[in-house]
């Protein structure tokens, strides 16, 4: 059976093991595949800037563990709660491909910072989709932020 081939599994079945990011060594791909948004100023990686989130990382924390669960085909695969970080897999609706996020809140003066990365495991376009979730996620995370 091809890498391909089980990385098309159902849910989690057929991914690595999941594995937190170290967001202050990511390098991303080369390949247009992959979306990052970040706080200011935390990254060289070309991304989306989040702005300060004016509340407790502990708040914006609770928020981005329910992040995942308004996706569909979406499933957590892990969380590092001393990192405050997650990691989810995002299965495409008509080939069922996998696509990884991972969400990290990190404490700044004055608030928290969100970091979220997505990225497809295969294939060297996505069409734009990762940018999309990433949007979408930032989206509902403000929303939840705001509903407290």
């Amino acid at each position: 059976m091809s890498q391909a081939a089980k990385l098309r599994g159902r849910g989690t079945a057929g991914l690595p093991p999941a594995e937190p990011v170290d967001f202050s060594r990511l390098v991303l791909p080369a390949s247009p595949n992959a979306a990052l948004l970040s706080p200011p100023g935390a990254t060289t990686q070309p991304h989306v800037a989040q702005p300060l989130l004016p509340v407790s990382p502990e708040a914006a924390w609770a928020a981005l563990r329910m992040l995942g669960e308004a996706e569909l085909r979406c499933w957590k695969m892990a969380e590092w709660p001393e990192r405050r970080q997650v990691q989810w897999v995002v299965r495409s609706r008509l080939m069922n491909f996998p696509d990884l996020v991972n969400g990290q809140v990190v404490p700044l003066v004055g608030g928290s910072g969100i970091f979220l990365y997505s990225r497809s495991l295969l294939g060297y376009y996505d069409f734009g989709v990762n940018a999309r979730r990433i949007a979408a996620w930032r989206a509902r995370l403000d929303e939840a932020l705001r509903a407290g």
